[in-house]
């Protein structure tokens, strides 16, 4: 499964317990069974996407982003006794 995948597949699995947590508030059964494997599931490929991840910031697929740096303004700390 390529990175892309998994990210999907995590994306449609958070919006699926997501909308089945909403039923559970309702005292909705079935749709907490479903939030139950719904977070196994989901932490299956969280396993997965972090494998993925390492592997591609190491192969160059992925680049982390520069961190822009910001100049810090330095205000003046008056103290008022």
């Amino acid at each position: 499964m390529s990175l892309r995948e998994t990210m999907n597949q995590m994306n449609h699995l958070l919006a699926a317990v997501t909308k089945d947590l909403m039923k559970v508030s309702n005292g909705n059964k079935l749709a907490a069974q479903r939030v139950r494997t719904g977070t196994v599931k989901l932490e299956k490929i969280a396993k997965v996407f972090r494998k993925e991840s390492v592997a591609a910031e190491k192969s160059g697929q992925l680049k982390r982003k520069a961190k822009s740096r910001k100049k810090a303004v330095k205000k003046s700390r008056k103290r008022h006794y």
